[in-house]
């Protein structure tokens, strides 16, 4: 498939239900202050790839598929993915976002911050609607994680001389686990039996660990109009990743990696140290973890049935390891 295809359309009978789900994430983000409605609709407009919704929806048919229901937990972790982003911007110092300025950069930090908090709150106003004591359970330890994820990756800014360990745990609660708790979220949605929730809850995990190692990839190997940021962003920032990690292992590049790889780099620093992790080996060792994980992700599924939802579960997981941007 085409990389510049919308994700909709690997599982193409989906397409009118995330259309709906779309004009729900828009309906939630209605407000009487105009300029707080104003900031938290630019992020929507700006588009995404809509994964979260979608692992809930195809999650959902393994049970008895209930958009209602579903709509609500896609709606509600949709949103509080969206509220990590404005913050983060803010945290980075970021301008833009998927090509787009961002929130932080037309309203300022102040306004950023409130709108992420905005958000946040209409998503678990959505999602405390659903009568269901386990989705609260599970909510409230997905948003701890996440929580616990970015302090650490604040913490760990420059650090380079942390282990793969710890950055796969980061990445885990930074990112996968939303991921993995949308894929198990739609499996209780819909009262799907305890074999297949865990199969999925495998799955997001394996899935999810994948999209965030690519993504880290992608800051180093794509180009600025397809990341809609300047590549070696994750440098810029101080957020020491996966192939930069393992590129410092290296007796070529590690010594001149961590004098370059400072809080004040400047921008010829970093595309000197791109260059030399591109020379190194720490692209392919990551590309063959994140493909670990794939196979893993694809080895899931096997214990589903064979049905539609099931094979664009394993086209998603392709498309994760063979994205773009």
């Amino acid at each position: 498939m085409n990389q510049s295809s919308n994700v909709a359309q690997l599982y193409q009978h989906l397409e009118g239900d995330l259309t709906r789900v779309e004009d729900r994430l828009k309906e939630a983000l209605k407000c009487e202050n105009k300029e707080l409605q104003d900031a938290a609709m630019h992020l929507l407009s700006a588009g995404g790839k809509r994964l979260r919704p979608v692992f809930v929806l195809l999650a959902g048919t393994f049970g008895d598929y209930d958009f209602d229901r579903l709509s609500k937990v896609a709606v509600g972790l949709e949103l509080i993915h969206m509220a990590s982003l404005v913050h983060d911007d803010v945290i980075d110092d970021a301008s833009t976002r998927r090509g787009t300025p961002t929130v932080k950069s037309l309203y300022g930090n102040r306004m950023s911050m409130y709108t992420g908090d905005f958000i946040f709150a209409q998503s678990l106003q959505v999602l405390t609607s659903i009568q269901d004591h386990r989705f609260h359970a599970i909510l409230s330890s997905a948003i701890h994680r996440m929580t616990l994820g970015e302090i650490e990756q604040i913490k760990d800014l420059y650090n380079l001389d942390q282990t793969v360990r710890h950055y796969l745990h980061r990445i885990r609660r930074k990112t996968a686990f939303l991921i993995e708790m949308s894929c198990v979220l739609g499996a209780h949605a819909t009262n799907a039996i305890p074999a297949h929730c865990n199969a999925l809850r495998r799955f997001g995990y394996f899935a999810g660990m994948a999209f965030q190692i690519t993504d880290d990839l992608l800051d180093l190997t794509s180009t600025k109009e397809r990341l809609g940021k300047p590549v070696g962003s994750d440098l810029r920032q101080g957020n020491v990743t996966l192939p930069v990690l393992l590129a410092l292992r290296e007796k070529e590049t590690g010594a001149e990696l961590r004098n370059l790889i400072t809080p004040d780099m400047s921008e010829q620093a970093v595309e000197h140290a791109v260059h030399l992790i591109k020379s190194s080996s720490g692209l392919s060792n990551a590309q063959k973890l994140a493909d670990r994980y794939l196979v893993k992700a694809s080895e899931s599924l096997a214990m589903l049935p064979p049905t539609s939802a099931r094979l664009s579960l394993a086209a998603l997981a392709t498309y994760i390891g063979k994205r773009e941007h």
